[in-house]
């Protein structure tokens, strides 16, 4: 464990360092695109924030590669270089995307190939858990659609969801944590090496977030991009396909009895894995819309619009960050919920105390959309927008209809905030008495 932490943190440390130094040189290259209608922050930011991301995790892999016990997942498995090779030719997709704004369909096939590499290379799903008929094994080519389909399925998934400063570094953290915790217990409990390259990818992926976090939170003074969330959404596919399809559920029918019940112990997070519904959930939900929604209209699903989840809470209501952190709720609930279920299954006190957090997940979801009224007496306790508005007088709406027709003077505030000047009533007095000294 202490070796997995020191990674991360190294890892933390090199994306947290290198991202200033690189939003400088995003700002020099020209990496700062004019604001769509579809963006929701009002002057254009940096991207290439991946830049910084990706060293971050070579410097985690470097270290890993020479720590007493990490060090045997490089002599014992091909999966770290793997992801290496993968990860470098996503990452230069998503840079030149930043920056030249290639077709969608390019990177698509982009995204293709970078997993055509890492199956290449030995990462890929060679069977499958499935109840009441154990451990299934797949052809070279059925292995490698899936794992294609799955890589493909993460990286946008987690790209959607890139629409708030902080959303998908922080979804994609919260991710990788219960990931961690999952293919930790694999690996240390039931002591199956095959678990370590996943517990080393998810801890690396945790670093990578947690270091770029900082810069991108609202407001964000710098973007990951299409560098950074094809990369983190590819690292995250690596791990679920290197747990789920390389670990033979028969190597735990010596403490779940047997190969089906092995498998029907792990099922509860092995399928949530492989499809991603658990860990990506919210982000994969939001794929699954995106793609209704503009097929129904007879858009191509590449089409980018403002129907997204974190655009549906703004438009309920909700802050920026209150938006952020609800789907930072919904993403942990899920993953940990899924997690604790994988750990004990039978336990109903794990289902009532999902449902019980939905339940509040709900009501901070549409809190918005009530507006209590509030005694006089609470108005001093409660926020601001559920106090009770006082009536206007007309006089007061006449004199705010003509300081509305009235222009207003280039250097004068209120001007999308620009300018902390401001026109002073005893400015011309002042230079009166100036030019009569």
């Amino acid at each position: 464990m202490r070796e997995y932490l020191l990674t991360l943190c190294i890892t933390a440390a090199v994306t947290y360092l290198l991202t200033g130094p690189v939003r400088k040189f995003a700002i020099v290259a020209g990496a700062m695109p004019e604001i769509r209608a579809r963006d929701v922050h009002r002057e254009p930011t940096p991207r290439l924030g991946g830049i910084a991301m990706f060293f971050g995790l070579c410097a985690g892999l470097l270290v890993a590669d020479h720590l007493t016990n990490l060090s045997e997942v490089f002599e014992k498995s091909n999966e770290p270089r793997a992801l290496l090779s993968g990860a470098a030719l996503i990452w230069l997709i998503g840079v030149l995307d930043d920056k030249f704004e290639i077709d969608a369909l390019i990177k698509l096939g982009g995204q293709m190939i970078a997993a055509g590499v890492m199956v290449m290379q030995g990462l890929t799903i060679l069977w499958l858990p499935i109840p009441s008929v154990g451990s299934v094994a797949l052809t070279q080519w059925q292995g490698t659609l899936l794992t294609v389909a799955l890589v493909v399925i993460t990286i946008n998934a987690v790209n959607f969801v890139d629409g708030l400063d902080g959303l998908a570094a922080g979804m994609v953290c919260i991710a990788a944590a219960a990931f961690f915790l999952y293919a930790y217990r694999i690996w240390y409990s039931y002591g199956i090496e095959a678990a370590a390259p996943a517990t080393l990818f998810s801890a690396i992926l945790m670093g990578m977030c947690l270091g770029f976090l900082p810069h991108n939170m609202h407001p964000a003074r710098i973007f990951m991009g299409d560098s950074g969330s094809m990369l983190i959404g590819l690292v995250l596919a690596a791990g679920a396909i290197s747990i789920t399809g390389q670990i033979d559920p028969d190597a735990l029918k010596l403490f779940a009895g047997s190969e089906k019940a092995a498998v029907h112990q792990t099922v509860p997070v092995y399928i949530p894995l492989l499809l991603p519904l658990s860990i990506i959930a919210v982000p994969a939900a939001d794929l699954i819309s995106a793609i209704v929604r503009r097929t129904w209209r007879g858009q191509s699903p590449f089409a980018a619009d403002r129907g997204h989840l974190h655009h549906r809470l703004l438009e309920i209501g909700h802050s920026h960050s209150r938006a952020v952190w609800i789907m930072y709720f919904w993403s942990a609930l899920i993953a940990f919920g899924s997690l604790a279920y994988s750990v004990n299954s039978a336990s109903m006190w794990i289902v009532l105390g999902v449902v019980f957090l939905s339940a509040i997940g709900l009501v901070l979801l549409l809190l918005p959309r009530f507006t209590p009224r509030v005694p006089m007496w609470a108005q001093a306790v409660v926020p601001p927008r559920y106090r009770r508005r006082r009536p206007v007088v007309a006089e007061s709406v006449e004199s705010v209809e003509v300081e509305q027709r009235t222009p207003v003077a280039v250097g004068v505030a209120g001007v999308n905030g620009a300018t902390a000047l401001r026109a002073h009533a005893h400015a011309p007095e002042r230079r009166k008495a100036e030019t009569s000294r």
